[in-house]
């Protein structure tokens, strides 16, 4: 196959996979006019392949995919024009299919399967015949294929794996401080400077914090120093001092949300069937980094599975409809039909929460409570 002819879709994954296993010289896109003359969207998917190492000419062809008669006339110009073709129907409307069906005469056709994560032959493509995928994407180029990019978020992912076991130790002191771990970490933030290259902090046993009037929990405090999270630690009626163990341990210790984050980035890893995990992951939704107008978002953690996405919202308070809505939008935009949305949280499963899960399983969210939270059932629910 020297050309690809891909039928655009709007789920990203369905415009790339075929140029990535089959590697053509070139791909033709046969797109609504609105994606022909997206420029912009046409240097993301240039910087799609050049980030992931595949040389190839795209070429973007206009005809309104709602239209059997125009995609068939546009099908057989692109025949004409380019040598040994193959045409990729996994995405495209029904009209379009409907038109490279009729066209199509000898020339190969072949589709892919989501949900075996394979490739088919439809005719005349022994090559895609019953073929697994064998695509493994990180999130960059997840990011990449959808036109937005990865920008550097708050953790250097790689120096984090060296910290696995101080992540267990701090979630072993969550588990048992739960309930008052917010505002104890609201307390620590009035304690302490964020850039204070002392890492002390000090000051009031009691004193004003999360909205209201708060005393330094010493079981806290002492199971945080037994942990090696912080030192020199000094506790009376009326004073409260020490050190944090470092700049990271600071952060963690003065966000409040940072350690459920930490717990899920942890059991991704565990899971070991994730080809990249990535906490804190911030995503411009424009392939160019510098544009000042750009969107962006932070995804608390996210995962790659061959060429599945998972994104993954932590949540250290009651879960709201807004962040299902935001989980939901940035799963749809950057991943798309196949991709998992999860949504994490530390509050213990009750049946007030029953509004939430509905809203949840109606946005195909899937929720985690407490009680999954631990390291080896986390693990399990990841997996699925």
């Amino acid at each position: 196959m020297k050309t690809n002819i891909e039928l655009y879709d709007d789920r990203p994954i369905e415009n790339v996979l075929g140029t990535e296993m089959f590697r053509p010289e070139e791909t033709v896109f046969v797109c609504p006019q609105e994606v022909a003359d997206n420029k912009e969207l046409h240097r993301a998917l240039r910087k799609y392949f050049a980030y992931r190492g595949v040389p190839v000419k795209l070429t973007f062809v206009p005809a309104s995919l709602l239209d059997a008669a125009k995609v068939e006339k546009t099908l057989k110009k692109v025949l004409e024009e380019h040598e040994d073709c193959a045409i990729d129907i996994a995405g495209g409307s029904d009209a379009a299919l409907f038109a490279a069906g009729a066209i199509s005469g000898d020339t190969p056709v072949y589709t892919y399967s989501r949900k075996r994560n394979m490739f088919f032959e439809i005719k005349n493509a022994p090559f895609a015949r019953s073929l697994p995928c064998t695509v493994r994407l990180d999130a960059e180029s997840c990011f990449l294929m959808a036109g937005g990019t990865l920008l550097p978020g708050r953790e250097d992912n790689e120096k984090l794996k060296e910290r696995l076991s101080q992540i267990d130790a701090l979630f072993s002191v969550y588990a048992a401080n739960r309930r008052i771990w917010n505002r104890q970490i609201s307390y620590y933030q009035k304690l302490s400077q964020a850039a204070d290259p002392t890492l002390k902090a000090e000051g009031n046993r009691t004193g004003k914090a999360d909205n209201g009037v708060v005393t330094a929990d010493e079981g806290m405090l002492r199971g945080l120093a037994e942990a090696g999270l912080i030192t020199e630690l000094g506790v009376s009626e009326e004073k409260v001092s020490f050190r944090f163990a470092d700049e990271v341990v600071r952060f963690w210790l003065r966000d409040m949300g940072s350690v459920l984050e930490l717990q899920v980035y942890r059991a991704c890893l565990a899971a070991g069937c994730f080809d990249d995990v990535i906490l804190s992951a911030v995503v411009n939704w424009k392939a160019d980094e510098k544009r000042r107008d750009a969107v962006t978002n932070e995804i608390d953690v996210m995962a790659v599975r061959g060429v599945q996405p998972v994104f993954i919202s932590c949540k250290t308070c009651e879960i709201k409809t807004e962040a299902l809505n935001e989980l939901a939008i940035l799963r749809d935009r950057f991943g798309g039909k196949g991709s998992r949305a999860v949504i994490v949280t530390s509050a213990a499963g009750t049946r007030s929460r029953a509004v939430m899960r509905r809203r949840a399983a109606e946005l195909e969210i899937e929720v985690i409570e407490w009680d999954d939270l631990r390291l080896d059932r986390l693990v399990e629910r990841l997996k699925q």
